[in-house]
């Protein structure tokens, strides 16, 4: 089959299309017949080297849209289901942007009926991350969420999942991107900050950092994207990160809110898998709205 891979870091030219062996599900597990995955700035990561490797071959991809295509053991899927799934990890030969990849069961749910399978393919990574995100928050009804890079992938489910909880979102975004925003349910738009102490939390999609920090007020809370990435606490403002990690039971739900059309689902521009350098490309170009979707 063929799957999109880097051998040695490295900008878009780096990114290569190879022949590789079918994986083969084990106990648990199922093979998924890839119908679409959205490429994200994680993949530009791996390319670039941010997160190294053993060496020899990395596979790009963490979103998948599908079918199950066969099942090990202990495994309710059967061949045929329509399916979504994240595939994650930094550090191995294979990723979602391939024609077949295996994961577990656990990391599966039923794709949404209300969408193709090119838009139910930007929606495991970058939801995933939102909602776990909000979870850690721990906002109630009321609380006040500033949102920054809300007009992105990740910050644009974390504006639809917050307002949806009661929960007053501030979208921070650039300043033709204010209809947009206010349309996904931002309560307040803003094209640079808050005053300081100004929200009770932010959720940084845009990774802004220290910057961010200022405007929540004393004792807030503060949640990063990037693991690891957050800044240090200050006046007693609890600082975190997302880990984003496979949850069948959270990606349902997610696909719930898709097909009652709670979630939007953005697509920017589809690629062939053999186009997959020139997605990368394009998307070191910026300016993109809504997900690049590679297509076996």
């Amino acid at each position: 089959m063929r799957a999109v891979v880097v051998r040695t870091f490295g900008g878009p030219e780096a990114v290569e299309v190879a022949d590789v062996a079918v994986p083969e599900p084990g106990a648990g597990q199922v093979r998924i017949k890839v119908a679409a995955g959205a490429l994200n700035p994680v993949d530009v990561a791996v390319r670039a080297g941010f997160f190294g490797g053993p060496g020899g071959t990395l596979g790009l991809g963490w979103d998948v849209a599908g079918t199950v295509d066969a099942a090990g053991a202990s495994v309710v899927w059967e061949a045929g289901d329509a399916v979504v799934a994240l595939v994650p990890g930094v550090t191995e030969p294979l990723g979602a942007h391939a024609e077949y990849v295996v994961v577990d069961a656990d990391a599966v749910a039923k794709a949404p009926v209300s969408v193709d399978a090119v838009r139910a393919g930007t929606l495991p990574l970058n939801g995933l991350t939102a909602l776990q995100a909000l979870d850690q928050l721990e906002l109630a009804p009321g609380a006040s969420l500033l949102v920054t890079g809300a007009a992105g992938a990740v910050g644009g489910f974390a504006v639809q999942l917050a307002a949806r909880r009661g929960i007053e979102v501030v979208g921070q975004a650039r300043a033709d991107d204010e209809e947009l925003v206010r349309s996904l349910g931002a309560a307040r738009f803003t094209a640079g900050g808050v005053e300081p102490g100004g929200v009770d939390a932010v959720l940084d999609a845009a990774v802004l950092g220290e910057p961010a920090l200022e405007w929540v007020r004393d004792g807030g809370a503060f949640m990063g994207v990037r693991p690891g990435g957050q800044p240090g606490s200050v006046r007693g403002v609890r600082t975190a990160s997302v880990s984003v990690r496979p949850d069948a039971a959270q990606l349902a739900e997610l696909v719930r809110l898709v097909d009652e059309g709670v979630l939007t689902l953005r697509v920017a521009g589809t690629y062939a898998l053999e186009e997959a350098a020139k997605a990368h490309a394009r998307l070191a170009e910026g300016g993109v709205r809504g997900r690049l979707v590679l297509v076996p």
